[in-house]
């Protein structure tokens, strides 16, 4: 990788690992719903424009309703689940949870994308990062009713991305700037009725009005400008490797700023849900695997 796709994949991660951390601050002063629809406001009132003007929205209205779906799997409702999830969870188990997204998107791909083939190592991969999950859930939350529902929210909106991903490889073709500023928009229309209902009665302190705009603005807006950036720079592939920088970003700035606790589970789980997403998307295994898996299957076949 290049220096400056270094750098874009440095922004992207820190990008996309912050709005757990502004999202916790947002919420409890703010209704979810509007927090969430001020979001999409504000990016779509950026990145439509630049759709525009780059000639990335032509012939994308015969995929509406895959678009419409999308908006609803993608953004709707796992952006309410994790904004809701945030007022009874820390955003350091929001984020970790969240990473359990590739894993969904193996589960279902063996259901409905045919052309997702099921290897040893996937397998392998799913129930290790399922694991993860069952040790993140049981070491770091408590019998508390309010946070099981929060955790529960977390792995919904976790699979709401997964089943936004398929729809998504479904449309290929579409320009990515402007299938996003469509879904973006489009989501932001279903909301706005609701969220019109919940509008604060009065000024948010300066620390939400921050992260409402940092989410809309920064997290959003310009983290899709960037990550179509490095898309071009690094590839699609080397790009999706955020998703596991992203979570170990998230619980540094919630340690470090909303001082929540670093617990064993956290560390148990985050270690087996990032491996257990490396072997799940891989088709061959990763190269330290094979490393050790060589001696191992030498000394079985002597034996033999």
């Amino acid at each position: 990788m290049t220096r400056r796709g270094w750098v874009l994949f440095g922004a992207m991660s820190l990008l996309w690992g912050t709005p757990y951390l502004f999202i916790k601050i947002a919420v409890v002063e703010v209704e979810p719903t509007f927090m969430v629809f001020a979001r999409l406001a504000m990016s779509a009132v950026v990145l439509v424009p630049l759709a525009i003007g780059r000639g990335s929205l032509r012939d994308i209205g015969k995929h509406w309703p895959v678009l419409v779906a999308i908006a609803v799997f993608s953004i709707v409702v796992p952006f309410l689940l994790i904004a809701y999830g945030e007022r009874y969870i820390t955003s350091s188990l929001a984020a970790l949870l969240i990473a359990a997204d590739p894993l969904f998107i193996v589960l279902l791909a063996l259901r409905f994308d045919a052309s997702e083939r099921a290897t040893r190592w996937r397998f392998v991969g799913l129930l290790v990062g399922f694991v993860g999950v069952a040790a993140l859930l049981g070491l770091s939350v408590s019998g508390d009713p309010l946070e099981v529902l929060g955790a529960a929210m977390a792995l919904g909106a976790a699979l709401c991305y997964a089943v936004g991903a398929l729809l998504f490889k479904r449309a290929s073709g579409m320009p990515p700037l402007g299938a996003t500023a469509v879904t973006l928009s489009t989501a932001g229309l279903v909301l706005m009725p609701v969220a019109l209902l919940n509008v604060p009665r009065s000024m948010p302190s300066p620390p939400v009005l921050v992260s409402l705009f940092t989410l809309g603005l920064v997290c959003t807006a310009l983290a899709y400008v960037i990550y179509y950036a490095l898309i071009r720079e690094a590839g699609a592939t080397r790009a999706a490797l955020i998703t596991y920088v992203n979570p170990a970003v998230a619980v540094v700035l919630g340690v470090l700023i909303l001082g929540e606790p670093v617990t064993l589970g956290t560390i148990v789980g985050f270690v087996l849900i990032i491996i257990g997403c490396a072997l799940s998307t891989s088709r061959q295994p990763p190269r330290y695997v094979s490393a050790l898996w060589r001696p191992l299957a030498s000394t079985s076949d002597w034996r033999r």
